[in-house]
């Protein structure tokens, strides 16, 4: 059984496709990164899964059952643009008054539940305006998991954090995932950051689904490069495009795609009197492949 099933979804306003046609799948247990530049629809395909919106056609089906279903809906939560809270009440209330609005019994308990999780159970009294981009973050997290759902669905919750609330955040969702039995749907524009956590990615443009692949499917398909550093870089440069088919000099580093044996480069480059001070045997990215992928379509 899947977590989320989409098929020939669509949303229009004004006549123009938000989302169109799309399919998607969402493995239970997983951590699914929405991918797609501003505009390409996944706010929209998350507000439809969680019933803010009514689609145009297709079929949402959560854990097998139609999305509108009310015994599913209780098992989502979610994060879409801003936790909705009152600043000048504390983080403990703010938390309350949605218990009450869920109709949650042990409201004390859960709350307690869900501060752990995200790891502010120390920070309980704190006045929500006084709380940091990355507090308010986790308390909006908190919140979509009051009431222990099965489906998280998270909306940009890491992008404007520092190093540190970012690491807090992907430590938490992996948690959530890991030891709370949670599936969770995130977009984010930091493909880096997502590359970390996700199991699985969705890309998408112009509404549509472009590619579906799991994280090992994505390392299975990324191009091998070596990176290398010399003395002449631009010498270093010429003297390789001669024997390689694709050279790049990218971030000070030059860059040879699709060759597997980096013994190969270095005999060559030793053989024409560039010595190498530094050389790495890399794969490439997720922001690498999602821009590669993009440059195809639109090439196409």
């Amino acid at each position: 059984m899947n977590a989320i099933e989409i098929r020939d979804l669509s949303k229009s306003f004004r006549g123009m496709y938000a989302v169109d046609h799309m399919n998607m799948t969402v493995p239970v247990g997983a951590i699914y990164g929405f991918i797609g530049e501003n505009g390409s629809g996944k706010s929209t395909t998350e507000k439809l899964i969680c019933g803010h919106l009514v689609p145009d056609s297709g079929n949402i089906k959560l854990f097998g059952k139609d999305y509108t279903d009310a015994g599913v809906r209780v098992r989502v939560g979610a994060l879409i643009e801003n936790a909705g809270c009152f600043p000048n009440s504390s983080v403990w209330d703010n938390l309350m008054m949605q218990a009450i609005n869920l109709g949650l019994n042990n409201r004390g308990d859960e709350i307690d539940r869900v501060l752990k999780i995200v790891r502010m159970e120390d920070s309980a009294r704190i006045k929500f305006k006084s709380c940091s981009l990355g507090m308010k973050q986790r308390i909006g997290i908190a919140m979509a998991l009051l009431g222990d759902p099965a489906l998280l669905i998270l909306d940009e919750p890491i992008n404007g954090l520092d190093t540190d609330g970012m690491k807090i955040m992907r430590e938490i969702l992996v948690d959530i995932t890991k030891n709370y039995g949670c599936t969770v749907l995130i977009s984010s524009h930091l493909l880096g950051e997502l590359e970390k956590i996700a199991t699985h990615y969705g890309i998408i443009r112009q509404g549509k689904m472009i590619q579906e692949l799991s994280a090992q499917d994505m390392d299975n398909r990324a191009r091998v490069f070596t990176s290398l550093k010399t003395k002449d870089m631009h010498g270093a440069k010429k003297i390789l495009q001669k024997q390689f088919e694709k050279v790049d000099f990218e971030d000070d580093l030059l860059k040879i795609y699709d060759v597997d044996e980096t013994e190969k480069i270095v005999e060559y480059l030793i053989k024409n009197g560039h010595v190498i001070s530094e050389i790495k045997k890399n794969k490439v990215g997720l922001e690498e492949y999602y821009i590669n992928l993009m440059s195809k379509k639109e090439a196409q």
